[in-house]
């Protein structure tokens, strides 16, 4: 096997760093990702190399926000990918509507889309009033986002489309009032939101929850976190939970493959049977 390039010993140098010194633990991401995020980050600093931008981070806590910013998961929109909530309406929601109570959690929910458009499809099901949804993220600006529940309008307006397509069943502008001249959530869909902080990479399991959605972020780490990631899933659901994955993720080829059976291969539904 090659040695090291220079470059893969900067980032594991700058990744151990901002690990032991800060406790955020980014040595399991995907190093492809990884890479091209910190030479982002490196040129807007001014940094020549990654040696040099691991000295501002170290020095310069502004400077680590900035990098945990880039290395934050952020592309998210409203009812992404809409033929998921179409599968989700159809296999999911009559199983949760034989439950009293349900959890769910939300891994990894950015600035809060996915949060608001899985509440707005169960307030339509008649469901929300009896769920509790946790979403998670590690980056605490993005969780502050997310709370407010602010967005701005260009990107309501490209939602609406999701939202038709993931058989939405009211006008979508009804779902939040301007207010200048941005887009603020209908406040009663906050209600049973709790947004809160939980680290994937060092954090363990904080309930049972009776549906998962971790979509569309195991595809930014190596296979050690992604084995890591999936018990942990595993663990947080009850037994006949439900887990929904991304479009490019899977349980296939992962120790607990054979511990789900699949509801929709398409939309990656698998609910948990041992």
């Amino acid at each position: 096997m090659p040695d090291k390039t220079l470059e893969d010993i900067e980032i594991d140098l700058l990744l151990e760093g901002v690990y032991r010194h800060y406790g955020y633990d980014f040595r399991d991401y995907s190093l492809a990702s990884v890479r091209r995020r910190v030479w982002q980050t490196a040129r807007d600093e001014g940094a020549c190399t990654i040696s040099g931008l691991q000295e501002k981070v170290l020095h310069d806590v502004e400077c680590l926000n900035r990098l945990l910013h880039a290395l934050s998961i952020n592309v998210t929109s409203m009812f992404r990918d809409p033929d998921f909530y179409l599968a989700f309406r159809k296999r999911v929601v009559p199983v949760l509507r034989t439950h009293p109570f349900i959890r769910i959690w939300n891994v990894g929910c950015s600035t809060g889309e996915e949060a608001y458009s899985i509440a707005i499809l169960l307030r339509e099901e008649g469901l929300y009033d009896r769920c509790q949804i946790y979403a998670t993220d590690f980056n605490k600006a993005a969780l502050q986002k997310a709370a407010a529940g602010v967005f701005s309008l260009p990107s309501m307006r490209e939602y609406t489309a999701n939202y038709s397509q993931a058989g939405g069943t009211a006008s979508f502008p009804s779902l939040y009032e301007v207010k200048n001249g941005s887009a603020t959530i209908d406040p009663s869909l906050k209600q049973n939101i709790v947004f809160t902080q939980h680290n994937l990479v060092t954090d363990s399991a904080f309930n049972e929850f009776n549906v998962v959605l971790c979509r569309n972020v195991l595809i930014y780490f190596n296979k050690t976190l992604q084995d890591r990631v999936h018990k942990l899933l595993y663990d947080s659901l009850s037994m006949f939970g439900i887990l929904g994955l991304g479009k490019k993720e899977t349980i296939r080829f992962t120790s607990h493959q054979g511990c789900y059976e699949e509801l929709d291969g398409n939309a990656r539904l698998y609910r948990k049977v041992k």
